[in-house]
């Protein structure tokens, strides 16, 4: 009775951490390193008997010399460490009502945890988590299942046009960069990566001096040192990642058409965009809510669905990275549609970039983004995703607490000379994936 009073308990307080505010006004980020030389941001947040742990590694794909090598290093984490197997590691869990998760994308992979500060959940799930940060066990027969499950998540994508735009994508995009392979892999390389390349690959970029710690909960300072410590005490020191080869710009327009069997065209159009300290970033990023990012009223929805009715869902956002991430457009319309949906969208960016958004239009963007920035630091799982970008990208402590200001001072001529000098046509990567479409690729 008393052990399900206790999971009773948990679930609660789990669902009111999720759901409810974490009472944080203003975010007070304190910092600091390890003995070993993590960086460390911590927010107290004492509503909540809670914990949240995210310890992010410069270790996505772009540091892997095999596609897929990042993701199934992290994937496969926590499915042995120490003397424990996986359903070991699952059942300390599971049996204080702790979560852990993991995830690897192009810059970045992390291991993060939610418990309760209350014992004994605390100090089995820190034990836990550092037991898996620093003694992982890389089962044969762990990758083996990953393997098998990595190529059926390719093989899966290889059906869904989204899927073959979005690599297709990236692949012009980025040439011979890191950012243009799939993070996932490919069945060639899922299929030839060993056992000891995961552990290589664990020794260099799972280490203190590349790693970032998020703390979200309700301790203090002295606490979160301690937690801190002992879940990264275990990591070599190492040395941080080496800076990611810069980014080409496009030297003209290229289009590749790639048939598919689907009555609707899957479009993808843009550039290179902008990283996370880029000087630009806040006129291009409330310029661009204007323009795609604000749904079916923004302009491109207004021109391509309302006014034409040539799509139903139609977008463009930046995804701003350590060095620049896309800057996309994109649209699915009706085969027959396809290339006058494209004109229309590159029609509209034309004019939007040599106009700019009205007045109007730009103090409701700007309405519109800080009116929703409560919602990002809502709760401790909100707040820890901030902090580790905030410590990823090395942006000033105080971004949260500026960043409605900073949107509010955007200016039309601001958005109007970014987009300018920024973002250009001429030079867009193009893939179009649908029914009528060319096997083929063209330049011009």
């Amino acid at each position: 009775m008393l052990f399900v009073n206790y999971l009773i308990r948990i679930s609660i307080l789990l669902l009111l951490a999720a759901t409810s505010a974490s009472g944080i006004a203003a975010v007070d980020i304190q910092t600091w390193k390890t003995d070993n030389g993590a960086k460390v941001l911590f927010v107290a947040a004492p509503d909540l008997p809670m914990l949240d742990i995210r310890i992010v590694f410069n270790a996505g794909s772009a540091r892997e010399t095999l596609p897929g090598q990042a993701y199934l290093t992290n994937s496969i984490l926590a499915e042995g460490a120490g003397n424990w197997n996986v359903e070991q590691i699952a059942e300390r869990l599971e049996s204080v009502g702790s979560n852990l998760n993991s995830g690897s994308l192009r810059d970045m992979a992390w291991l993060g945890l939610r418990t309760l500060t209350l014992q004994p959940a605390l100090d089995t799930s820190l034990e836990t988590m550092a037991t898996i940060l620093t003694s992982p066990s890389f089962p044969a027969a762990s990758l083996e299942r990953l393997r098998n499950l990595t190529l059926v998540k390719i093989h899966k994508s290889e059906q869904q046009p989204n899927e073959i735009g979005s690599k297709a994508f990236y692949q012009i995009l980025y040439g011979d960069h890191p950012y243009a392979h799939d993070p996932a892999g490919t069945p060639e390389t899922i299929t030839a990566i060993t056992r000891q390349q995961l552990i290589d690959y664990f020794q260099q970029y799972y280490v203190a001096s590349n790693a970032v710690v998020a703390i979200v909960g309700a301790v203090d300072r002295a606490t979160a040192e301690r937690i801190a410590a002992q879940v990264t005490s275990g990591l070599a020191t190492g040395q941080a990642a080496p800076a990611l080869s810069e980014v080409t710009a496009l030297p003209s327009s290229t289009v590749k058409h790639i048939n598919f069997p689907t009555a609707q065209s899957h479009i993808y159009t843009g550039q290179p965009g902008v990283t996370r300290e880029d000087p630009d970033f806040f006129p291009l990023y409330v310029g661009n809510h204007v323009l795609g990012g604000n749904g079916l009223v923004s302009i491109l929805g207004l021109e391509v669905r309302e006014a034409r009715g040539l799509s139903y869902s139609v977008y463009s956002y930046f995804i701003p990275m350590q060095r620049p991430g896309p800057f996309v457009m994109g649209l699915q319309t009706q085969n027959s549609q396809a290339e006058n949906a494209l004109d229309v969208l590159m029609q509209t960016l034309r004019k939007f970039s040599q106009t700019g958004p009205t007045p109007k239009q730009l103090e409701e963007a700007k309405r519109n983004i800080t009116g929703g920035f409560p919602l990002r630091i809502a709760s401790n799982g909100k707040i820890i995703e901030n902090l580790s970008m905030i410590g990823f990208y090395n942006l000033p402590l105080d971004y949260l607490d500026t960043f409605n200001a900073k949107v509010a001072a955007v200016t039309v001529e601001q958005v109007r000379d970014a987009f300018q000098r920024r973002v250009k046509p001429d030079n867009f990567a193009t893939v179009i994936v649908g029914g009528n479409s060319r096997v083929m690729t063209e330049s011009h």
